[in-house]
C-alpha cells in the first residue's frame, strides 16, 4: 500500500544525511530484535562493522550480567511500543567489540517497516559526564566538553554512509523520529532563507508554531539586529565584503562551506530571550549546488548559569585561599614583637625577687597585659574577617541604648591608652537605636583603638553620638599623623595599611571591619583627615 504523503528528493536526501552524518549512535533493529542497520557513529563506538552487527539480537551490545534483564525490558517495551528514554532513573551500560563497558543515555521511537514495526535506538557514549561527576573542581571544562559533544551529535549530519533504501513510508517514520528526538532545535530553510522545517523542540523553545513560520518567515524572525549587525562587521573585517542581507550574514560561513559553533541569543515570541549555541550548514543535492540551509541550536541558558555560579564559587575560594595566606604572613610578622616582649618580661620578672623590685615586676606585668592585649586584638580582627568573607555574619537588629553602650566600650578601653590620653564623650538626641548592639560595639573598639593608636601620648580623642528623626550618627576623631589623600582611596581594603604607619603595630584589618559591620547595618562610613591634622570617621545609619 502506498503512503498518500508525496516525498521529494530533497526531502529524502536531508534525512538521508541526518542519519548517515549524525555524531550520535542510531541502531535500527526489527520486532525480532535483531539488528537492521547502525550508522557510522554506532559501527565505530562499538568497534564493528556493518557485517558484524547485522541480523545479531540487540543483546549483542550489552554486557553478559545485564541481558537476562534486557530481554524482559524488551519484550515489555513490544507490549507497549512509545518513544520514550530507557531506564530511566538506571546506570546503563554497553560493550564494545574489544570487551570495554562504558555508560550510556538510551532513547527510543519506533516507525513501521516493510516487515512490521521496527524500533530506533539512539545511544549517547556518557563516559565524559561520568567522569565529571567525580571531578567538581573541573566542572566549568565538563560543561563545555557536554555542550560540545551534544552539539557535535546534532550538527554532524552531512557527512558519509548511505542509508540501505527503504520505501517512502518508511523515510517519513525515521524522519518524525528523529526530529522528535533529537533534544536540540533544528531549523532548515531554503537557499532564499524560508523556513522549511520547524522540528518541535524549536516550537516549545522559541514559542512559534510550526504553522507561523514554515514557508512564511526566515530565522532572522528570531535573531537579536544587534548581534547580526556585529556579525556583519566581522564579516566585513574578513572578508571585505559588505553583506547587506541579514539572513545572508547568518548563512555566509556555511555558504563558504566554513564550519562556526556562534553563540547567539534567540529572542520568543513573548519577547524573552536566551542564549543558544548555533551551528549552520549549507543543503547541497548531488551536484553540490547550494539547495537550502540548516541550523542546529542548543539551549545554553542552563550551562552558562552553571559556569557562572562555578566562577563565583572559584572566585571566593581563591579569596579565601589568599585571606589565609595573607594571615599566616601577617601573623607571624605581627605575633612576633608581642610574643617576645610576653618572653622578654617573664623572663626579667622571674631575676626581679625582692621586694624593693616590685615596680619593676608590675612594669613588666603591665607589658605582658599589653602584649596579650594585642594579640587577642589580631586574633579578633582574623575571626571577624574570616566570618565575613564566608558569609556567616547574621545581623540581629534590637532596641538598645546607645549612649549606655559607647560608655561601657570607654570604660573597658581606658587601661589599653597611651599614657595622659584622654576621651571626651558627648551624646545628643534621644539615647535608644535599633541595630545591632555586638556589631556596633565591635565598631566603636576599632575605631577608638585606631585613634589611640595613631595619636600621641596626651593627645585627646573626641567621640560623639547623636539622634534626630531620620539618621543615628557615630563618629570618632583624633588629633595625630592623620591619612593622606591617596591612602584615604584603599583605608577600607583588607590588609591595607597607611604610607605613614609602618611603624606602628596593625593588621590592616580593623577598618575594612568597621565597614563590612556598617554595610551590613546598611550603614555609611565617612573619612575626614589631614596630614598630621589628625583623622574623624563619621558613620551614618538611617532610623
Amino acid at each position: 500500500m502506498q503512503s498518500s504523503t508525496q516525498i521529494t528528493d530533497s526531502d529524502y536526501d536531508r534525512f538521508e544525511a541526518l542519519f548517515n552524518n549524525a555524531s550520535i549512535g542510531i541502531i535500527v533493529v526489527d520486532s525480532y530484535s535483531a539488528i537492521q542497520s547502525a550508522n557510522p557513529f554506532a559501527l565505530k563506538l562499538f568497534g564493528y562493522t556493518t557485517g558484524e552487527l547485522k541480523e545479531k539480537p540487540v543483546e549483542f551490545l550489552i554486557p553478559q550480567r545485564f541481558r537476562h534483564n534486557h530481554i524482559n525490558h524488551r519484550n515489555s517495551f513490544a507490549d507497549n511500543p512509545i518513544s520514550r528514554p530507557m531506564g530511566a532513573g538506571l546506570d546503563l551500560f554497553a560493550l564494545k567489540k574489544d570487551g570495554t563497558e562504558f555508560p550510556v543515555e538510551i532513547s527510543l521511537g519506533t516507525f513501521p517497516g516493510t516487515a512490521g514495526e521496527s524500533t530506533i535506538v539512539f545511544i549517547i557514549d556518557i563516559s565524559v559526564r561520568k567522569k565529571a561527576d567525580a571531578e567538581i573542581s573541573k566542572l566549568n571544562d565538563v560543561l563545555d566538553n557536554t555542550v560540545e559533544q551534544r552539539t557535535r551529535a546534532l550538527n554532524n549530519t552531512l557527512h558519509q554512509l548511505e542509508l540501505s533504501r527503504k520505501k517512502l513510508e518508511d523515510v517519513l517514520s525515521f524522519q518524525k523520529a528523529l526530529l522528535d528526538n533529537a533534544g536540540a532545535m533544528i531549523i532548515a530553510t531554503n537557499e532564499k532563507g524560508i523556513i522549511t522545517l520547524f522540528n518541535p523542540e524549536a516550537s516549545l523553545d522559541i514559542g512559534y508554531a510550526e504553522s507561523e513560520v514554515v514557508g512564511k518567515e526566515t530565522p532572522v524572525l528570531f535573531h537579536d539586529k544587534t548581534e547580526i549587525d556585529c556579525k556583519r562587521k566581522q564579516l566585513l573585517d574578513e572578508t571585505g565584503e559588505l553583506i547587506t542581507d541579514d539572513f545572508s550574514v547568518l548563512v555566509e560561513k556555511a555558504r563558504r562551506n566554513i564550519r562556526e559553533d556562534a553563540e547567539y541569543s534567540y529572542i520568543r515570541k513573548n519577547g524573552t530571550s536566551f542564549p543558544v549555541s548555533l551551528t549552520i550548514t549549507s543543503l547541497k543535492d548531488k551536484e553540490e549546488n547550494i539547495t537550502g540551509f540548516m541550523g542546529i541550536a542548543i539551549n545554553i541558558a542552563e550551562r552558562k548559569k552553571a559556569a557562572e555560579i562555578l566562577n563565583e564559587s572559584l572566585k571566593k575560594e581563591k579569596e579565601l585561599s589568599e585571606l589565609k595566606s595573607r594571615f599566616v604572613s601577617m601573623a607571624s610578622h605581627e605575633f612576633r614583637s608581642p610574643l617576645s616582649t610576653v618572653l622578654s618580661s617573664a623572663y626579667l620578672i622571674e631575676k626581679y625577687t625582692t621586694t624593693e623590685e616590685q615596680e619593676k615586676r608590675d612594669k613588666h606585668l603591665r607589658r605582658i597585659v599589653s602584649s596579650v592585649n594585642t594579640l587577642k586584638d589580631i586574633l579578633n580582627d582574623f575571626l571577624s574577617v574570616g566570618k565575613i568573607e564566608e558569609g556567616k555574619i547574621e545581623v540581629r537588629a534590637a532596641e538598645f541604648n546607645m549612649e549606655e553602650l559607647v560608655k561601657e566600650v570607654i570604660d573597658e578601653m581606658e587601661d589599653t591608652l597611651k599614657r595622659q590620653q584622654k576621651i571626651h564623650y558627648r551624646h545628643e538626641g534621644e539615647a535608644y537605636a535599633y541595630l545591632d548592639s555586638s556589631l556596633m560595639k565591635h565598631i566603636v573598639i576599632n575605631l577608638i583603638s585606631n585613634a589611640s593608636k595613631f595619636s600621641p601620648e596626651g593627645g585627646l580623642i573626641e567621640v560623639k553620638s547623636f539622634r534626630n528623626d531620620h539618621n543615628i550618627v557615630f563618629s570618632v576623631k583624633d588629633h595625630g599623623m592623620g591619612i593622606s589623600i591617596d591612602d584615604q582611596k584603599h583605608l577600607m581594603e583588607r590588609f591595607f595599611r597607611g604610607a605613614n604607619t609602618s611603624n606602628i603595630q596593625g593588621t590592616g584589618l580593623g577598618l575594612h571591619i568597621v565597614s563590612k559591620h556598617a554595610a551590613l547595618m546598611n550603614g555609611i562610613v565617612e573619612c575626614k583627615s589631614e596630614l598630621e591634622k589628625g583623622t574623624e570617621f563619621v558613620l551614618t545609619f538611617n532610623t
